[in-house]
């Protein structure tokens, strides 16, 4: 009963956590309207420093942390950056729902960089799931279509990025905290993307600039992650990843509510078949981990 409980608090704040994550999401859209890529990035950054750093600070955690600058967290920090890039990138050209289903796609990736750079074994069984799930990205893209928009290659870039995160994460020092790796990923991208807006020769704070809906996508963004860490150290990770899929519904929702989008009906197969496939690819990976517990 007692497990019971925890599942279903773990999965009602990973709801709340993809929720989060996609109003934060459509909030960076809007934004595109009177920032540029480096601009948002810049305050996503900063805003995410200092949000990090006070809850690493309450917390009591350890901000002097010498391995900050261990090569395998270096290429984390790395493929953080890069994905958050591209993800504003493609926020800012392509509709909500298309940046929501390619990315979310990600533990698929992740499964196939394990084979390859950790050598798992996986089975026929999720090599097909896996399958089925990049057929449901190629439904979301369409490439076929002559009406193709050529940014969605924003997305296809953050989801390897981002994949490159999660794969690499699973080599990082487990007694490190979220707060303070979230910290230091944030003091590590902070003078790029300083850099990025001086050398476009941008302001940082533009006149046009709206303040709320600014603090609302950096806020959202934080509230988001820590919910998200916080759900996964409540309950069971198999009963919990698979919400981590609502977030494409959230952003279906609100790219039809808020920017009038109408997903086509390859990219709601699409989408469907991507959050079947990694779902069961999730679930494989529990019942092989049982497996060897038990052996």
């Amino acid at each position: 009963m007692l497990a019971s409980k925890k599942n279903t608090t773990g999965i009602v704040l990973m709801l709340m956590s993809m929720a989060a994550f996609a109003v934060g999401d459509t909030f960076v859209k809007a934004s595109g309207s009177f920032l540029s890529p480096a601009q948002i990035m810049f305050f996503l950054i900063s805003g995410g420093l200092i949000l990090f750093a006070l809850i690493a600070v309450a917390k009591g955690d350890n901000l002097k942390e010498p391995r900050a600058f261990a090569p395998v967290l270096l290429l984390r920090y790395c493929a953080e950056m890069i994905g958050l890039l591209c993800m504003i990138m493609g926020l800012t050209k392509v509709p909500l729902s298309i940046v929501g289903a390619v990315t979310q796609a990600s533990p698929l990736l992740v499964a196939v960089g394990a084979v390859i750079f950790l050598k798992e074994a996986v089975s026929w069984r999720r090599w097909s799931s896996i399958s089925i799930g990049f057929l449901g990205v190629v439904l979301v893209i369409q490439p076929w279509e002559e009406s193709l928009n050529y940014a969605v290659i924003w997305p296809i870039v953050a989801l390897i990025a981002f994949s490159i995160r999660d794969l690499v994460t699973r080599l990082t020092p487990p007694d490190i905290a979220s707060a303070s790796l979230a910290t230091f990923t944030m003091v590590a991208a902070l003078p790029f993307t300083t850099a990025w807006v001086f050398f476009t020769e941008e302001k940082f704070f533009p006149a046009e600039i709206n303040w709320a809906i600014v603090a609302c996508m950096v806020i959202l963004g934080s509230v988001g992650y820590l919910l998200l860490i916080t759900s996964l150290r409540v309950g069971e990770l198999s009963a919990i990843m698979p919400f981590r899929y609502s977030r494409i519904v959230f952003l279906l929702i609100l790219g039809f509510v808020v920017f009038g989008e109408r997903p086509s009906l390859s990219m709601l197969l699409g989408s469907a078949l991507i959050i079947i496939s990694g779902v069961y690819v999730m679930w494989r990976e529990h019942i092989v981990t049982q497996r060897i517990k038990r052996s």
